[in-house]
């Protein structure tokens, strides 16, 4: 047996290699990646771009540490600031890295404003992480369980619910910030109606809180924008980023901008990987060929074929409460457990994924053709089908 740590519950099968949205086994056989490495591999599998640039830039340079300039993270975080219409950019190696800084930005914020016992305000069934501080900001227990004493300073509001932050404002004095995601991934897909994010911009912008969105799952393109929050015509003053940015090679950012930006100076945060050569020529090629390739409206468009599908597919099959999303992140809710689905999809040469014990979750690569969608379309419906007749 590997030393792995016991940590993840694997399926049966380990791939050997990929193209594009194909997955190959040590036997030969393909599947169907609907999960993108759970919305990390926005390129797809083996990107003749991607792979030219990373083996160019492992030939030259992959690290140095921040000791030093690195043109290749100027160059990232010039590039991320023009997109998002953010100030400042630190890089680091992860989502829950990405969301660690954002919480020490927030609390160093709230102490240079005079709040002893800062606290962030964080929703029902997020997901920003694993580590102690990220875990006790998520709104799952699962998660929690078995980690305590959790980080305090958290306090946590039903999502979507613009009025019990109302209430929050007119009674703790202690609130420096909020932290949300546009639409929950772990959570079961679910989306903030984009009058919430206005409004909520508002009520930040009233109180002098930061405004921070957890961009690390639906970011980088994959709702048809840049970042899901631009659907709302807003710009916050924090926001984290990671899985799609390099399209397979681990990093992570976080960004600032208005009250947030300046709030960081040298010695406050750091790390000893982010923002090195390599991740960040990652972070460069994915967003030149999300941008040179039109992937974000094709990611709209094909999303809406595959809702579209879904829906009409399942049309009458009782078992299935709503099929939803933005883009190229879908959910589609049945009223049980169904985390059988994903071995039964192993099988049948699909890779899909269940959260929130009822919500299939699908994240496709961005490059995923029309053809290729139809087929993942055809291929859950008989599953769910399937399934839900058992």
């Amino acid at each position: 047996m590997p030393h792995l740590m016991n940590t993840y519950g694997r399926l049966p099968v380990a791939f050997t290699h990929g193209q594009g949205c194909r997955l190959f086994d040590a036997q030969g056989k393909s599947y169907l990646d609907a999960l993108a490495g759970i919305a990390v591999n926005t390129l797809g599998h083996n990107h003749p771009r991607l792979v030219k640039a990373l083996s160019g830039q492992v030939g030259r340079l992959m690290h140095v540490s921040n000791l030093y300039r690195i043109s290749e993270a100027e160059a990232a975080s010039d590039r991320l600031a023009a997109l998002s219409g953010m100030d400042e950019v630190f890089f680091c190696n992860s989502g829950c890295e990405a969301n660690e800084a954002a919480i020490k930005l927030a609390r160093m914020y709230g102490h240079q404003q005079g709040v002893e016992q800062p606290a962030i305000v964080v929703m029902e069934q997020a997901f920003h992480g694993r580590t102690l501080a990220t875990l006790s900001a998520t709104g799952n227990r699962k998660v929690q369980a078995g980690f305590e004493p959790l980080v305090t300073g958290f306090v946590r509001v039903p999502f979507d619910d613009i009025g019990a932050i109302e209430q929050l404002a007119a009674r703790n004095p202690n609130i420096v910030a909020v932290l949300f995601e546009p639409i929950q991934g772990e959570g079961g897909i679910n989306l903030a109606h984009r009058e919430f994010t206005r409004s909520l911009r508002t009520i930040c912008d009233q109180k002098h809180w930061l405004f921070m969105v957890d961009e690390v799952q639906c970011g980088i393109g994959r709702t048809g924008a840049w970042f899901a929050h631009q659907h709302a015509g807003i710009v916050p003053d924090v926001m984290t980023l990671a899985k799609g940015l390099g399209s397979g090679v681990p990093v992570g950012a976080c960004l600032a901008a208005g009250r947030a930006a300046g709030v960081f100076k040298p010695g406050n945060h750091g790390s000893t990987f982010g923002g090195n050569p390599l991740a960040c020529v990652a972070a460069l090629t994915t967003l030149d060929v999300i941008e040179t390739d039109g992937l974000m409206a094709h990611a709209a468009k094909l999303g809406e074929a595959i809702r579209g599908g879904l829906r009409s597919g399942l049309a009458g099959v009782g078992g299935l409460v709503e099929v939803r999303g933005d883009g190229l992140m879908i959910g589609v809710e049945l009223d049980r457990p169904c985390g059988d689905l994903v071995k039964r999809g192993l099988l049948a040469g699909l890779l899909i994924n269940v959260t929130a014990d009822k919500v299939v979750r699908l994240l496709p690569p961005l490059v995923m053709s029309d053809a290729e969608g139809a087929e993942l379309v055809a291929a859950l419906v008989a599953l769910i089908k399937e399934f839900l007749a058992d």
